[in-house]
């Protein structure tokens, strides 16, 4: 397997688990009851008789070099547990939860990871081959104090169908997962549900190869690229950005050579931006609410512990990463409202950082406006007839601010308004254009010129 194996299995883990344990609920909350989730292959005809998901996904994706692939099948497989308290003699009484000095334990879903690796497939002409993707059924018994937790699980049975076709100088791969589990009359949801591939994926690695990227192909497989075929999934580099060895086949939207976001310590939700948002939740849950989430499953618990012990630098990290658009600025003051770079939208995460309003500044006249500045207003033609009432009066700088359209935005509290502290706590500043104010400092210095003269 590739050097950045351990890279790439990072991201498809997140991948598994995204939906499977996004907050640690309790169980008699609603939203706990049924687990939603991504890449879910249901039995066959479960999705037309309204009881589960489709049975397959497919992607295509292109190869370029001869040598071979190797592919591993990820999901997870549903397991209960039975908590049952021991009545003594031997015998155990099935229980909703089981309650004793060391801890509590419902009776509930979890899940187990499978893994399977196929191939390594060489790259013939043409070629196809169909394997068993399998996951036994089985039954394992935790002793704890004052009873006992029963797992068990259903098997699950699929294929994997690998067929390779040459188009011109590259290969063009079809990888097929398709759920083959046995009809049952009469199943329920819960039987589709425990006979499912959850949260399925593929890792594929290429050994004298190179995998191209269908997002932004060369010239010479751009063609070939946008007749690639995908069902409910979609192919991406997953190796570093300079390494094309590597493809996670993803249930979910994703880029090419996507990362954990470097400010995730451990394996909290999704590990992206959401993080510090479910922590602080978490840390509002009363110690009975805990223990109460702790019971429904060992991921919550972790999530639990984990947010409990976090510090208080590594609860920062989760805040993002700030970087100062505005360092080497002439004499440490702040800079101008920074250059978005070309190829940036406005709703890219990086534009989103560059900016910071509370320090950004604009040039007025040659000075420059910023947070504290003082200035005097006069509204232009276009202004409404509210921000006539201000003309000629003074105001201090609160913000500096460009729109999406490039328009740039002062924001400022006007000096003689008797609610101008209030304004400003809670942040409802009035908005002028840069050509509607005028820095006092500049009016300040022409005065004293004067004087002297």
């Amino acid at each position: 397997m590739s050097a950045n194996w351990d890279r790439a299995r990072t991201i498809a883990d997140a991948v598994l688990y995204e939906g499977y344990l996004l907050y640690p609920y309790r169980a008699s909350s609603s939203k706990n009851q049924t687990r939603w989730q991504f890449g879910v292959l249901g039995p066959p005809g479960a999705a037309d008789a309204g009881i589960g998901e489709d049975d397959s996904l497919s992607a295509q994706f292109l190869v370029e070099g001869t040598g071979a692939i190797e592919l591993v099948v990820r999901f997870l497989q549903l397991q209960h547990r039975g908590a049952e308290r021991d009545t003594g003699g031997g015998n155990y009484q099935p229980v909703d939860e089981l309650t004793t000095p060391a801890g509590s334990w419902l009776s509930w879903d979890e899940a187990i990871e499978v893994e399977l690796p196929f191939g390594p497939f060489d790259f013939p002409d043409s070629a196809s081959w169909t394997l068993p993707v399998t996951a036994p059924s089985g039954s394992d018994i935790e002793a704890v104090d004052g009873g006992r937790l029963v797992r068990s699980r259903e098997s699950i049975s699929g294929e994997l169908t690998v067929r390779v076709e040459r188009i011109d100088d590259l290969s063009l791969i079809t990888a097929t997962i398709r759920n083959t589990v046995p009809d049952v009359e009469h199943a329920g949801k819960d039987w589709a549900i425990a006979t499912s591939m959850i949260g399925t994926h593929v890792i594929t690695a290429a050994f004298g190869g190179a995998f191209i990227s269908l997002l932004d192909p060369p010239d010479r497989a751009a063609a070939a690229a946008a007749d690639c075929h995908h069902h409910r999934c979609f192919p991406v580099l997953a190796g570093p950005p300079d390494d094309n060895d590597l493809l996670l086949i993803s249930p979910i939207i994703l880029y090419d050579h996507p990362e954990i976001a470097e400010q995730s310590e451990g394996a909290l939700y999704d590990s992206t931006e959401i993080d510090e948002i479910l922590t602080l939740r978490v840390m509002t849950m009363t110690d009975d609410e805990k223990a109460q989430a702790r019971a429904t499953d060992p991921l919550a618990a972790q999530i639990i512990d984990r947010c409990d012990a976090m510090s208080p630098e590594s609860m920062q990290r989760l805040h993002g990463v700030l970087r100062d658009p505005h360092l080497g600025a002439p004499s440490g003051k702040p800079g101008l409202i920074p250059e978005i770079p070309d190829g940036i939208e406005w709703w890219d995460p990086l534009a989103d950082n560059a900016v910071r309003p509370d320090i950004d500044a604009v040039l007025v006249n040659g000075v420059r406006v910023s947070r504290g500045t003082r200035v005097r207003l006069h509204p232009g033609r276009r202004a409404d007839a509210q921000d006539l009432f201000f003309a000629g009066k003074t105001a201090r700088v609160t913000s500096v601010h460009e729109d999406v359209d490039g328009n740039q935005h002062v924001g400022v509290v006007v000096d003689d308004d008797p609610a101008a502290d209030l304004h400003e706590w809670y942040g409802r500043y009035l908005y002028f254009a840069p050509d509607e104010v005028e820095p006092l400092e500049t009016i300040t210095t022409e005065r004293n010129s004067t004087w002297r003269s």
